[in-house]
């Protein structure tokens, strides 16, 4: 179903187009090349990652991938190669990195990728899981136990994984962080056999519609799944490949030689001047004559057509005028008056009566005081225009 294998220094893998390959790098095995931990008799547990790339490259080849979740889990390359590189050795550096020493180790992996006879089978299946990580899919025994189920749902022949996507490069989103939330796995299978009456229901159209309304489809195999794997049927492919028209056309390439276009001809040094003054004018001229013309209206409407003082005087009545004349009089004669009088002391000043006695109480400031330098709040005092208010008598006499 898959090639497994571990992690060793140059080490000749030999996986086959179109089949699943999986490759673990094991952290137990590089631990060797790090020196031992610094305090003797405690277990070595240093955080170490991965990087893996094409020798010559900065990146993997296109059909592989690489997968590690944490520096303390092993990390997984994992992909389905293409028959564009049978017979080529692929050569993969493996740099394993020490976070605790920030020491290095290095592996070459050579992938020798195999031709496979029975590739590519005509119909493949891929499926969708809920309920499975990428790297937990990938563990031999979880895969071993999903072909089974397919293939007791299928009874094919032959069965192959041909490839395991995890939902995120599939635009799939981060799932919450809670114990049970998975992103979701894509796993393709081929087989030789065409589809089962089960993997048919999905098709049926009322299963179409309960998809449409984002309801569970009724499939009658789904129980042989559901124990450990929580399919989602909706999400199923089905590909028969033996129906499938190519529309492959065959390129023809020719001599690489452009058609001969003539003699090439440059245009001529003769070429008549243009004349820019009836642009000028469309583009200067114009508006700024109209903005004169304007300038000129607005000028003639505020200063020829004002109507005066004496225009205005000879259309008011004149008993108007007299008491238009009247009021600017004793107005300018009040404000004259009011420039000449002293300050008059704020009402905070006037006298004030005694709590318990009931007399009243002088004023702070006496008739030299400076009004310049009076303060906000102060005592009241009697002036001349002020009422007095009786006091109290003895004997409820006032």
């Amino acid at each position: 179903y898959t090639i497994l294998s571990k992690v060793h220094s140059d080490r000749n893998v030999y996986p086959s187009a179109g089949v699943l390959f999986v490759h673990v790098l094991e952290r137990e095995y590089f631990k060797g090349e790090f020196p031992p931990y610094p305090k003797p008799g405690e277990i070595s547990n240093d955080p170490i990652t991965f990087n893996t790339n094409l020798m010559g490259y900065p990146d993997r080849p296109g059909w592989l991938r690489y997968i590690q979740r944490t520096p303390y889990s092993d990390g997984v390359l994992y992909g389905s190669p293409t028959v564009e590189n049978v017979g080529k050795p692929t050569i993969i550096e493996i740099t394993a990195y020490n976070r605790r020493t920030f020491e290095t180790a290095r592996h070459n992996l050579i992938i020798n990728i195999m031709s496979a006879e029975d590739f590519p089978l005509p119909y493949q299946a891929e499926f969708f899981i809920r309920n499975m990580n990428v790297e937990e899919m990938l563990a031999s025994e979880v895969l071993g136990d999903f072909l089974g189920a397919v293939k007791n749902v299928w009874q094919p022949e032959r069965l192959n994984a041909i490839n395991i996507t995890s939902a995120l490069d599939r635009g799939g989103r981060v799932p919450l962080p809670i114990n049970d939330m998975k992103e979701g796995v894509y796993v393709m299978v081929g087989a030789d056999v065409p589809f089962s009456s089960c993997l048919r229901e999905v098709e049926n159209p009322q299963n179409q519609l309960r998809c449409s309304q984002e309801m569970e489809p009724v499939i009658t195999c789904d129980k042989k799944f559901r124990t450990q794997f929580h399919i989602d049927w909706c999400k199923i492919s089905l590909v028969d490949n033996t129906k499938q028209v190519s529309t492959f056309q065959e390129v023809i390439r020719g001599e690489g030689i452009l058609p001969d276009g003539g003699e090439y001809k440059p245009p001529s040094d003769t070429l008549k001047s243009r004349d820019y003054y009836s642009d000028f004018l469309i583009t200067l001229a114009v508006p700024s004559a109209i903005a004169l013309v304007l300038f000129l209206i607005l000028a003639y409407i505020m200063c020829c057509r004002r109507e005066g003082v004496e225009k205005r005087n000879m259309q008011t009545p004149d008993i108007q005028l007299v008491h238009h004349s009247a009021i600017q009089k004793s107005t300018k004669e009040l404000r004259d008056m009011s420039k000449n009088r002293e300050i008059a002391w704020p009402l905070s000043t006037l006298p004030v009566f005694h709590p318990v006695t009931g007399e009243i109480v002088p004023a702070l400031h006496t008739d030299t005081y400076d009004n310049t330098s009076m303060p906000l709040m102060q005592t009241q005092q009697n002036l001349p225009h002020q009422t007095r208010i009786p006091q109290q008598q003895s004997g409820g006499q006032y």
